[in-house]
């Protein structure tokens, strides 16, 4: 493994490594309620129900107790709503690592920007969050000036706070599906002011979102089956091509992975519409 001499580019391996024994089950409570407050308030306005594909994965632990998470998928009107979220969480509370996720992916009724959340400690904090684009930014300039632009100040504002130092992945992919109001941070400071900063950052977020859902414009019918392909192809290289799925195999296995991935990523799901 190659050593890093800054925090923006350090592997998770390199953080682990560090402080390989740190109890984050406080935080873990913590940040895993600010997402299902989020899931809640957008449920309420994008209904969603149980997705058989992850069934029985509310809570999982391996023999040992090494690993554990949960795993709730969900599905909605996939022409009219949410078509696919994922509420789950993998890691180990006592072990200083957690990778916790809110993700919802919308159908192609509307061409409003998926939406990430992000929750990880390493165990320094880790936040991500992501407005996943549906057109190609560099070409399509009113796409970015619509749902781009109203969020920059938000960017800069948490990009300047000197308590989050920036983080690369070092998935070349997983780079590239970072928009231009990405947030990907660590913080060593782990103080309730730390939390409550990401704490309202997520909320004006999903405001923000859910807004932009309900005043968003109709894609013509005929342009709806390009997009839901399109949005496909996004969804099964983000979760397939995770740089975190490599740790996950180092205490699950390969097999094992592959399994929860496919569940994530809603493969069945995305068969059911084919």
């Amino acid at each position: 493994m190659v050593s890093t001499s800054s925090a923006q580019t350090k592997t998770i391996h390199e953080f682990l490594a560090d402080n390989p024994d740190v109890d984050n089950s406080e935080l873990w409570a913590t940040f895993w309620q600010i997402l299902s407050d989020a899931k809640d308030r957008i449920v309420a306005e994008l209904p969603v129900q149980p997705h058989a594909s992850s069934a029985g994965l509310d809570y999982w632990a391996t023999e040992d107790g090494s690993y554990e998470g949960a795993m709730n998928t969900f599905a909605g009107d996939p022409d009219n709503g949410a078509e696919w979220l994922v509420h789950s969480w993998i890691g180990n509370r006592k072990n200083s690592i957690l990778d916790m996720n809110l993700q919802v992916w919308l159908g192609p009724h509307i061409d409003v920007p998926h939406l990430i959340l992000v929750f990880g400690t390493i165990p320094d904090i880790f936040f991500y969050s992501e407005l996943v684009p549906r057109h190609d930014l560099m070409v399509d300039v009113e796409y970015l000036a619509k749902h781009y632009e109203p969020l920059n100040q938000d960017f800069l504002e948490l990009r300047g706070d000197d308590r989050f130092s920036w983080s690369v992945s070092h998935g070349s992919y997983m780079r590239a599906f970072l928009s231009p109001v990405a947030h990907s941070y660590v913080a060593k400071d782990r103080s309730t002011e730390t939390v409550e900063v990401l704490r309202n950052v997520v909320n004006t977020r999903v405001d923000k979102w859910l807004e932009a859902v309900r005043t968003a414009t109709e894609v013509p019918t005929e342009e709806r089956a390009a997009l839901r392909e399109r949005d496909h192809k996004v969804r099964t290289y983000g979760y397939t091509l995770d740089p975190m799925n490599e740790l996950s195999k180092k205490f699950l296995g390969a097999e094992r992975v592959d399994e929860l991935v496919a569940v994530r990523a809603g493969f069945k799901q995305m068969e059911e519409l084919a």
